[in-house]
């Protein structure tokens, strides 16, 4: 999130926004937030100012001025652009939510499309497009299929692994920025938005969507960025033709009761959870495969494939 570029409107605290950021990058968080409380002396009504102090004050222990920090950016941001709901949540100062905020999702990846793929395959270690690929690959023989829906898909780095074996290929996602780079890679046979936390009904698309139209639909990395995932099987069973193949991945939630909200802001599931939600939605599971997925800080993510089937 490039919240540092947001200006405040006013010269004099932005230039003290621009210098408490050089102090918290040299390691110096609490002049970083004592210069950025100064900025919003002027600027009040900064969100993301409210914001960049709630991340200083964190930095230098300060708990309860980073809560309070992420109320104000709340209170100035109620759609909750920056995803502030899911920090205070991490602080213990709310329940986790279910979902993060749609406008957050959306946002995130709109700023990441330009850099994503060399970022998060180059320097992060991606490979969940490949491996998932590669487990379909292994149950299905490497047999084509007829109509494949990639939820998810952003810049289409696994519809470019399942594009030879689909005769029609389409991907979804909630990022317009994303699905631009998608198209331009000319991989899709169709594209369209739409939000995986919405309920089918409610999305505008999915509900829309013919029912049981695809043999695969597949939630490469996408889940993370989803807390109960209640209604990406809804969906997914409602794509999935008799004998279609459901494949996705997870964070490793490590023997966690239910899902997990992590420091990345993104959310880890447990096995027995997914396990559970198959079985609820009358889907086989037959195929897990456990593996790294990315680094995150220099640090192998783990995260678990799974592949699972609709009875025909």
């Amino acid at each position: 999130m490039t919240f540092n570029q947001l200006s405040s409107g006013d010269l004099i605290a932005d230039r003290r926004a621009d210098y408490a950021k050089m102090l918290a990058e040299a390691g110096d968080a609490p002049g970083a937030a004592e210069l950025m409380a100064q900025a919003l002396e002027l600027a009040p009504d900064w969100a993301a100012g409210w914001f960049r102090l709630a991340d200083y004050e964190e930095k230098s222990g300060r708990i309860e001025a980073a809560v309070d920090a992420l109320r104000n950016t709340l209170r100035l941001n109620p759609e909750d652009i920056f995803g502030a709901s899911l920090k205070l949540a991490l602080l213990g100062a709310t329940e986790t939510p279910e979902q993060p905020p749609s406008v957050y999702v959306e946002r995130l990846f709109d700023d990441y499309a330009e850099r994503f793929d060399h970022a998060l395959v180059e320097k992060l270690g991606y490979s969940v497009p490949e491996k998932l690929a590669a487990v379909i690959g292994r149950v299905n023989g490497g047999g084509r299929f007829r109509h494949v829906t990639d939820l998810g898909c952003g810049t289409g780095l696994f519809g470019e692994r399942i594009r030879d074996r689909a005769d029609f290929l389409e991907g979804f996602d909630l990022s317009a920025n994303m699905l631009a780079k998608a198209e331009a890679k000319g991989v899709y046979d169709r594209l369209a938005q739409a939000d995986l936390s919405l309920a089918p009904e409610d999305s505008g698309v999915f509900g829309a969507l013919e029912q049981r139209r695809a043999d695969l639909v597949s939630a490469a990395d996408v889940l993370m960025y989803l807390g109960n995932l209640e209604g990406v099987f809804v969906i997914a069973d409602r794509l999935l033709a008799p004998g279609g193949l459901f494949a996705f991945s997870v964070e490793d939630a490590c023997g966690a009761d239910g899902f997990v909200l992590r420091p990345s802001l993104r959310y880890a599931h447990p096995e027995a959870s997914i396990a559970s939600l198959c079985k609820e939605s009358g889907l086989s599971m037959i195929a897990t495969e456990r593996t790294i997925i990315r680094r995150d800080a220099g640090e192998p993510v783990a995260g678990i494939l799974f592949l699972a089937c609709k009875p025909a």
